[in-house]
């Protein structure tokens, strides 16, 4: 497999601060992964993809220890902006993404690809097709402060994705949606899965997770407690130990088995969830 992101042994403390925000975290993503991560608010989450971005410590100061390595180079040794073409960010809240500097949303998409002097034919048409992908089209003369917030995050990731990263960071960007928004953002994420993007999602919404995450990374108290398949670790009620609640059907699935059902473990996605109740209909 490729490596693309790599944390050996790393402790991170910010500036005028007396305990670590992360600490002596060790783990690989590889290339084409969907890795969702997971953690009571203070668990190290935000931290953790501001160190992957090279916000920490480039941008936010701070004492870093162990080495954040991104396609085998550390964090630290790539030059100023040089990450961001590498890497896509986007924000928990859409209106901090938003330059403030653009009127239109077909403005504001370009507006990454106008920083990195792409040349002006090559702008219309990625816009246009980006625009298409994240269904914002028909916003195109909008001004973006003017749109919902389902609108604007959708903005938010058509303006990173415009720029073709390979690697995504998300950070809880369905935490201010109601499920019609959450459903549309998850739906462009999914593309971007298909398109083998190398993607790290912080996520509250576990059941979402469940649906579309390889992988799951468990933090807890700015230390990785624990890693692995999504079917595996989301099934695990161990997780609430942890401040980080079951998916409902494997909440579902573990009342089964307390009561008798044979299974191998808890269904953590509804097709799953219905191929186990079909199993426990046949056997009654």
């Amino acid at each position: 497999m490729d490596t693309v992101i790599e944390l050996k042994n790393v402790g991170y403390s910010y500036p005028l601060t007396d305990n670590p925000a992360i600490q002596d975290m060790s783990f690989s993503l590889e290339r084409g992964g969907f890795y969702g991560v997971v953690g009571k608010n203070g668990s190290g989450k935000t931290t953790l993809c501001a160190l992957i971005r090279g916000f920490a410590p480039n941008f936010y100061k701070g004492t870093l220890t162990g080495s954040v390595l991104i396609h085998g180079k550390p964090t630290v040794d790539y030059e100023p902006g040089e990450l961001s073409l590498r890497i896509g960010y986007v924000f928990q809240n859409p209106f901090n993404q938003i330059s403030g500097v653009k009127d239109t949303v077909f403005e504001e998409v370009a507006f990454g690809l106008e920083n990195f002097g792409v040349p002006v034919e090559e702008i219309e048409r990625r816009v246009i097709e980006i625009m298409e992908l994240t269904s914002i089209t028909a916003l195109a003369e909008k001004n973006p402060f003017e749109l919902s917030g389902g609108q604007q995050q959708r903005l938010a990731l058509a303006s990173i994705i415009v720029l073709k990263p390979d690697i995504l960071i998300i950070d809880e960007p369905t935490s201010q949606l109601d499920p019609e928004g959450t459903e549309s953002v998850f739906e462009i994420i999914k593309t971007m899965k298909k398109e083998k993007k190398t993607i790290l999602l912080v996520e509250h919404k576990v059941d979402l997770l469940a649906e579309y995450a390889d992988v799951i990374l468990v933090l807890d108290e700015g230390r990785l407690v624990r890693m692995g398949p999504s079917d595996e670790v989301l099934a695990d009620e161990r997780l609430i130990d942890y401040g980080v609640q079951l998916p409902q059907t494997a909440q579902l699935g573990n009342a089964l088995i307390r009561q008798g059902l044979s299974l191998e473990r808890p269904p953590v996605t509804e097709e799953q969830a219905v191929a186990a109740l079909r199993r426990f209909v046949e056997v009654r």
